[in-house]
């Protein structure tokens, strides 16, 4: 379709006008708010926690913005109780949050298991419980224990695959009598692109050109399997949990009707989830990856392949925004990743005008159309399987001259939730099988390389101020959304 054409499709859709509601979705599709560990938690040196990559890519002059770190986040560690209590007051029905496995393995390696960190995430568990919130806990989000990376190469190290599977191992038989919804990793094309290729997020590496973005995603997918197999064969039966992967994604829209630029885009789409979904559903990396990257991309034995295929109960998907994508033989971006995929993204319609309003982050702008096409494209891809959105949300730029009244009026994130909720439940009736939506992000916190001068939350963390937490106006439509309210605070 014409961009033309698709603007007018999308500024005529009757779902961007009406106002969304919970009478839209099926009445078991569940609503959640998500974090992880390292953005929110603190305590980086309490409860026998060792230290974890991020730690030492934080405490690195010039890699965060605001020469910030996670030392002590927004101290969830400290004050989960208070956190459960404001996701049950929202009418939350799941808290997504990731393990710490330096928490639980301070060295990473699997040899002593660290009580403190198991009663940790055990009290926080319990505190959602006692609030009717089901836990989603995420294995992996992003912090490494930094003696695996130190020792052995982290995820570059097929040793790590071992090393992961313990760990999983002993969260799935100290918490998966509570736990029925487990994410082994969390974007392991963010690690494998940022932490290897372009350096930006840890460790840090970016040897141009090399194989490292490859060899550790390939570790993770392989890692991923190890996972799911000990949990079908150990735990399935008796916990009957199910144990899912999260893949981000970017929608890729064809700039034009050329077939150059629709070629463009479909093998973005590979590039970012076909490199994850394929292996898991079909035994192997996409023709396209293979073709482009050559001997770059590692293999899969026979046995691996058998280990990967149907490794999933469910697909979780991070959505934030969408690109149009046009071919070009040398891309602008910087990356051995970028660079193979011979395009380049584009933020404007024919006219100049930007894809959407842009939200703070350079790379964020706000366009509900694209959640419904990537949600369409994975269940015609991988046979609608079911698919939970385990993120999805927008920033505010961090203004400490604002008042307070002002940063809590987040009006721009409450027409996002609006239209990509509408958009969710629109691809619901094309017969997408999504069951559960996770807003990204429920407070404020460490926002990786951009430290805390971007904002997510649902719910403001005065940082000037003891951390108290407030209420943005999106927590507050959340609140009369899951109630039923409409427009008028009367049920639907």
């Amino acid at each position: 379709m014409a961009k033309k054409e698709l603007l007018k499709e999308y500024e005529g859709d009757e779902s961007n006008k009406k106002e969304v509601s919970r009478s839209d979705f099926p009445p078991n599709f569940f609503f959640g708010v998500a974090t992880s560990a390292y953005q929110v938690e603190g305590a980086y040196k309490e409860g026998g926690r060792g230290p974890s990559i991020w730690d030492a890519f934080s405490h690195t002059e010039g890699k965060i913005i605001d020469k910030s770190n996670g030392d002590v986040a927004v101290d969830q560690y400290h004050r989960y109780k208070e956190d459960v209590e404001l996701i049950a007051k929202l009418g939350f029905e799941y808290y997504r949050f990731s393990i710490s496995w330096s928490r639980i393995f301070p060295d990473g390696l699997g040899t002593k298991i660290n009580d403190e960190g198991i009663n940790y995430y055990n009290n926080l568990i319990n505190a959602l419980l006692e609030k009717g919130i089901q836990p989603c806990i995420t294995l992996y989000h992003w912090d490494l224990p930094l003696h695996l990376h130190e020792t052995m190469g982290g995820w570059l190290n097929k040793q790590i695959v071992k090393y992961f599977a313990i760990y999983a191992d002993t969260c799935f038989a100290s918490f998966g009598d509570r736990v029925k919804i487990w994410i082994t990793l969390n974007e392991p094309l963010q690690t494998a692109v940022n932490g290897y290729d372009v350096g930006g997020f840890a460790p840090g590496r970016c040897q141009r050109s090399s194989i490292e973005p490859y060899l550790a995603a390939h570790h993770q997918i392989l890692a991923h399997a190890a996972a799911v197999s000990i949990y079908r064969s150990k735990y399935k039966d008796k916990q009957g949990g199910q144990v899912g992967l999260v893949v981000d994604c970017e929608w890729a829209e064809a700039n034009s009707e050329k077939n150059e630029d629709k070629t463009a885009a479909a093998r973005r789409l590979d590039f970012q989830l076909g490199w994850y979904l394929h292996p898991v559903y079909f035994g192997d990396y996409p023709e396209v990856m293979q073709e482009k990257l050559g001997d770059r991309l590692p293999k899969f034995s026979e046995e691996e392949k058998d280990l990967l295929r149907n490794s999933i109960d469910f697909v979780g998907l991070n959505h934030y925004t969408s690109r149009f994508i046009a071919h070009v033989p040398e891309s602008p971006e910087e990356g051995d990743f970028y660079k193979a995929q011979e395009m380049e993204r584009i933020v404007e319609w024919e006219g100049g005008e930007k894809i959407g309003e842009k939200a703070a982050s350079e790379w964020l702008y706000v366009v509900p159309w694209g959640i419904r096409k990537v949600l369409n494209y994975i269940a015609q891809r991988y046979n609608n399987p079911p698919i939970y959105v385990t993120e999805n949300g927008m920033d505010d730029e961090d203004n400490e001259t604002s008042p307070l009244h002002e940063m809590l009026d987040d009006k721009l994130r409450v027409v996002y939730f609006k239209r990509y909720l509408a958009a969710v439940a629109q691809a619901i009736k094309d017969g997408v099988d999504v069951r559960g939506y996770f807003a990204w992000s429920l407070l404020d916190n460490f926002e990786w390389a951009q430290g805390y001068t971007k904002r997510f939350g649902l719910v403001y963390v005065d940082y000037k101020n003891g951390l108290s937490r407030h209420p943005k106006s999106s927590a507050y439509w959340f609140l009369r959304f899951l109630k039923g309210e409409g427009k008028n605070g009367k049920k639907d």
